[in-house]
């Protein structure tokens, strides 16, 4: 054997055991946020709980709460799922477009597996727009795509929902401001937030038709306002590109099932908790839409999103105990099924991509399942 077969042979083992640390570190990552969703659930009920039971005035709301009937939640987790199918059609189109996840022997469902797994670890706000990297994007990154990449590709898509968000609460606010919908008709709750995203759109219309000339100003002394006014003008190029190919219905039909059968969940916990009356899809979608902002505030357990859709559609004439009880109702179901889901993704993976523990024996064995990096 010559030196350079033991030196290519060598070269071989190293890269095998790199590729198979490169899998386990990234399994362990997964199963760390699930964990941590987890938590973050169990703290919310908790919370929730206490909040209920000592706070005066809220005793019928979790006497509301108590009364749900379980058929009443399966069916809310069937429709919820439906509105994360949606999410993972949006993001395997725009994230990884080039299927680059089903290369190598990855496997054609690696793709959904990976979008699942962002859905149970993190990143999820009411419309799913305001929030970080997500650990699906993390993982792209972790399998070799390049980080800019990635956060291109990443904001791209939160464009793209705040977009479908935008846009519905220009049709639910001028349909209620003008009686085309049933409920709240006042200008101040309704027209206002309306003419509020439209100059919203069309000023980020605007910055992204003049990025260039704006960055340069802005990189002396604002370098991280001149690299966002890039990333904007780039993410608005590349939702125009989309809409451009004939595959950009699927992805922004996925988008627009993942807002509206989440919103869906929301009308329905009216109804589980036998809410008198229930208020409109119109009345509820803008509250869901405007106080789901709230969800921004670094609180934990999304306890911003709650106030704050509670706060709206108490505004908008819901009796407060219905209100806080439907919402909570929502935003556990909402942390439910993307956590049963993650979960079922990462145990395809680990079955995939092998065990946990380290050792010789892993090394020899496991080599036919290892995340290969992804192709520049």
């Amino acid at each position: 054997m010559t030196g350079e077969t033991v030196t290519a042979q060598a070269s071989a083992q190293a890269s095998k055991r790199e590729r198979l640390r490169r899998t386990r570190s990234l399994l362990r990552e997964v199963r760390s946020h699930l964990t941590k969703r987890a938590l973050k659930l169990i703290g919310f009920l908790v919370f929730v709980y206490l909040v209920l039971k000592l706070v005066p005035g809220l005793e019928k709301a979790l006497e509301n709460l108590q009364s749900v009937q379980l058929r009443w939640v399966i069916a809310a987790m069937g429709v919820e799922t439906i509105s994360e199918i949606g999410y993972v059609i949006s993001w395997r189109g725009i994230l990884d477009p080039e299927d680059l996840l089903r290369q190598g022997g990855r496997g054609k469902h690696l793709g959904a597996r990976v979008a699942w797994a962002q859905l149970g670890g993190g990143m999820l706000v009411p419309g799913g727009t305001l929030g970080s990297m997500g650990v699906g994007a993390w993982m792209l990154h972790r399998l070799g795509m390049s980080m800019d990449r990635v956060g291109e590709r990443q904001f791209t898509l939160m464009f793209l929902n705040s977009t479908v968000d935008g846009l519905a609460i220009v049709f639910f606010g001028v349909g209620l401001a003008t009686g085309l919908f049933g409920g709240e008709d006042n200008l101040l709750l309704t027209l206002l937030p309306a003419l509020v995203v439209v100059v919203g759109l069309a000023l980020a219309l605007f910055i992204a038709g003049r990025a260039e000339r704006l960055a340069k100003r802005l990189q002396d002394r604002r370098p991280k306002l001149a690299k966002g006014v890039v990333t904007l003008a780039r993410s608005v190029q590349n939702i125009k590109q989309m809409l451009r190919h004939r595959g950009s219905t699927k992805i922004v039909l996925g988008a627009v099932i993942y807002l509206g059968f989440d919103m869906a969940v929301l009308q329905g916990a009216f109804v589980a908790i036998d809410a008198h009356p229930v208020p409109s899809f119109a009345v509820v979608s803008m509250c869901y839409l405007i106080g789901g902002l709230a969800g921004s505030i670094p609180l934990p357990a999304n306890l911003g999103a709650v106030g704050g859709m509670s706060a709206m559609l108490i505004v908008f004439g819901t009796g407060h105990n219905e209100a806080v009880a439907a919402v909570v109702l929502y935003q556990a179901i909402g942390y439910l099924v993307p956590l049963i889901g993650g979960g079922i993704a990462y145990l395809f993976l680990r079955r995939e991509f092998g065990a946990l523990d380290s050792g010789e024996a892993d090394d020899e064995g496991a080599g036919g399942g290892m995340l290969e990096p992804l192709s520049p």
